[in-house]
C-alpha cells in the first residue's frame, strides 16, 4: 500500500487529472459512502469522512518501527490537505492490521480502495472554504454521512469501467423505462454543444445515437428514465462483465464474490 501511495503523482498533470474528473468523482461517492459505513461500525461518526479507521479499531496498534518510519518520510513529503495524509496513513495502517486479524472488517469492503484509486487516477483534491471538494475539474459537496449510507453501491472499480465513465463535458444518463437489456444513453453538454451516446454493449464503447431529451422530465415523456452516475457506472460494470463472461475472459474485479455491506 505505501509503495502504491509513493507512485502516485499527487501534484501531477492538471489534464490528465481533469481526463479523469468522472471517474474520480464516482469513486470519490464510494469511498465517502464506505466511510460511513466503516464509521458507524466503528463508533467514528464525529470523524467522518477522512479519518484513520485504525484509531477506532485497535487503539494499541502499531506499524513496526522500519514500516513506521518511511510512512512518516512519506507524508512529511506531502503538501496537501491534512485529509489526504490522514487517510494514506489509514490505509497504510489498516492494510497492516487486517493481515494480523483477518476478523477486522469482516464483511465490509475495503474502505480505503477507492480513495486510493482516486489518488492514483489524478492525484490530490482540494477543499475551499465553503466546504466542498475540488476534485481537479468537478466540485462535489461532502454532504452527510447518513445522506451517503443511501448512495447506490460502486460494484466494480475495474479501471475498464472507470475509463468508460470518463469524458469532457456536463453528463447526464438516461435508460430506457422498459428495456430489459439496460441500454445506456448520455448526454454530454461541451462548450454549449450537446454530444448525445449510447454504450454499444457489443462493441462496449461510446456511439453517436439519436438526439436525448434536455431534461429528466422530458425523457420521461419519450419512456427513458434518468439514472444516477453510480447507477450508470454499475450499468457499464454489467455490461462489461457479461462480455468477459461471455468470451472467456477474467474481469479484474469479480462482481459475484463481493461482500455486501
Amino acid at each position: 500500500m505505501l509503495e502504491r501511495l509513493r507512485a502516485v503523482e499527487w501534484t501531477g498533470d492538471w489534464e490528465d487529472a481533469v481526463a479523469h474528473a468522472m471517474s474520480r468523482r464516482v469513486l470519490m461517492r464510494e469511498y465517502l459512502r464506505r466511510a460511513g459505513v466503516w464509521a458507524r461500525a466503528c463508533s467514528a461518526d464525529t470523524v467522518w469522512p477522512f479519518f484513520d479507521a485504525t484509531d477506532y479499531l485497535n487503539s494499541d496498534f502499531a506499524l513496526l518501527p522500519v514500516t513506521q518510519d518511511s510512512l512518516r518520510d512519506f507524508l512529511v513529503q506531502l503538501t496537501g490537505d491534512d485529509a489526504i495524509k490522514r487517510t494514506c496513513a489509514g490505509a497504510v495502517h489498516l492494510a497492516e492490521i487486517r493481515t494480523q486479524s483477518t476478523g477486522i472488517g469482516a464483511g465490509l469492503l475495503d474502505l480505503y480502495e477507492p480513495l486510493i484509486l482516486f489518488y492514483e487516477r489524478g492525484g490530490e483534491f482540494l477543499r475551499d472554504n465553503a466546504g466542498f471538494i475540488d476534485l481537479a475539474g468537478a466540485l462535489m459537496h461532502p454532504g452527510t454521512l447518513q445522506g451517503h449510507l443511501g448512495t447506490p453501491v460502486l460494484r466494480s472499480l475495474d479501471s475498464a469501467v472507470l475509463d468508460a465513465v470518463d469524458a469532457k463535458g456536463r453528463i447526464t444518463y438516461y435508460t430506457a423505462a422498459t428495456n430489459s437489456e439496460g441500454t445506456l444513453l448520455r448526454q454530454r453538454v461541451l462548450q454549449g454543444e450537446q454530444h448525445n451516446e449510447a454504450f454499444n454493449r457489443d462493441e462496449l464503447r461510446w456511439e453517436c445515437t439519436v438526439p436525448l431529451p434536455s431534461s429528466a422530465k422530458n425523457a420521461a415523456a419519450l419512456g427513458l428514465v434518468w439514472l444516477d452516475e453510480m447507477e450508470a457506472t454499475n450499468l457499464i460494470a454489467e455490461t462489461l462483465a457479461s462480455s468477459n463472461w461471455q468470451t472467456g475472459t477474467t474481469s479484474l474485479v469479480d462482481l459475484g464474490t463481493r461482500p455486501a455491506d
